[in-house]
């Protein structure tokens, strides 16, 4: 098959996903084109796993394809416009709902309210995109089944599950005390690690929180990963009120944290099947998140799971687990056996390729003279 996958900007799970599949179809044999920006292209290696990249000005060259394959709603936005009549079937796999409003204050009630008013248009235009994208493909993949539902409900076409899977870790380059001593953190100490983009979707403030609440208790440290635009304020509330947390920026050795570290936090308003939450369950790091999105489909009880923003059983579920090595072993050994169940990258892409095969047939079937 002729493919094109088509994305935006993504420096995260998205552009990783797309990597692992496009990979995965060139050593299948088929002829795969990612069609995105240039920054994206290098943070995610596309050139060095041999696939053709070009921007998404060409795509256009896409209606030679024979299955467009979209992540994201911008993405698929595009892709439905560029297989307007006559051009190839389009997939579009939803990674992310449009959110409602996050958490997070502004330097004053102005600006606050400035924020808002752009947070709210770009919901409402969010919205109208994703409309758009769920009647226009002729497939469309949720990551997670509340966005199944979702697609349905706004009348896609075909909508099933697409499940996600986090790519296979390299190895720990370097051991856990090493680790640790490198970051400042005392062998007793129990450090909770929080990855993620640092931006509004995963409600940093409430790691911030949590961390606050116990900020009497000697013996818990917080880092975060990740970069984003909320880093400026984070870094000064962390500074006023002489938080216990790390913020580490972007690391290329997230397998080594997830070694080093004693408990996994995500405090996300919203996920589907993050890869950070698998990251953990792989490496048999405790997890603690909120229940939204598909995080309860994908963890089920093999993880602590919270109220969106409830800070305060954030902190209990903290300090538990720091008081109880056995209970933190007992989630080491569920987040391994739950995890066994996932899909593979290899299993996703074979469920892809199904779906390729399934929108290519429909489609021919439909340009058939009656």
């Amino acid at each position: 098959m002729r493919i094109a996958q088509v994305m935006t900007a993504s420096a995260g799970g998205i552009g990783r996903h797309v990597a692992s599949l496009a990979s995965r179809l060139l050593t299948l044999g088929h002829d795969v084109t990612v069609y995105c920006p240039e920054a994206t292209a290098g943070v995610h290696g596309f050139s060095d796993l041999g696939v053709e990249v070009r921007p998404l000005t060409q795509l256009y060259r896409a209606r030679r394809a024979d299955v467009l394959h979209a992540h994201g709603y911008k993405a698929g936005a595009l892709a439905v416009a560029a297989a307007a009549i006559g051009g190839p079937p389009v997939v579009v796999t939803w990674h992310n709902a449009i959110l409602g409003r996050t958490r997070g204050s502004g330097p004053s009630r102005q600006g606050a309210l400035d924020r808002r008013r752009v947070l709210g248009r770009r919901r409402v235009l969010g919205r109208l995109n994703q409309l758009l994208v769920a009647r226009g493909a002729d497939l469309t993949l949720g990551a997670s089944s509340d966005l199944v539902a979702e697609a349905r409900r706004l009348g896609a076409r075909a909508a099933r599950l697409g499940p996600v899977a986090a790519p296979v870790l390299p190895a720990v380059s370097q051991g856990r005390n090493q680790l640790r001593e490198e970051l400042g953190i005392a062998d007793h100490d129990v450090l909770v690690l929080t990855v993620g983009r640092l931006a509004p979707q995963k409600n940093l403030d409430m790691v911030l929180d949590t961390a606050a609440k116990l900020a009497h208790r000697r013996g818990i440290e917080f880092a975060i990963v990740g970069e984003g635009p909320e880093r400026p304020r984070l870094t000064d509330r962390i500074r006023r009120q002489r938080l216990p947390v790390r913020l580490l920026g972007s690391r290329s050795d997230i397998a080594g944290l997830l070694h080093a570290a004693d408990l996994m936090l995500l405090t996300s308003a919203w996920e589907a099947r993050a890869l950070v939450a698998q990251e953990a369950l792989l490496a048999g790091l405790p997890l603690v998140a909120t229940r939204v999105g598909g995080i309860e489909e994908l963890v089920g009880d093999a993880a602590i799971l919270l109220p969106p923003g409830d800070a305060s059983a954030a902190a209990d579920a903290v300090v538990r687990l720091a008081d109880d090595p056995g209970r933190r072993a007992e989630l080491t050994a569920a987040g391994r056996s739950r995890a066994g169940d996932w899909p593979d990258e290899d299993a996703v892409t074979a469920d892809v390729c199904a779906a390729y095969r399934d929108v290519i047939a429909s489609s021919s079937r439909a340009r058939e003279p009656g």
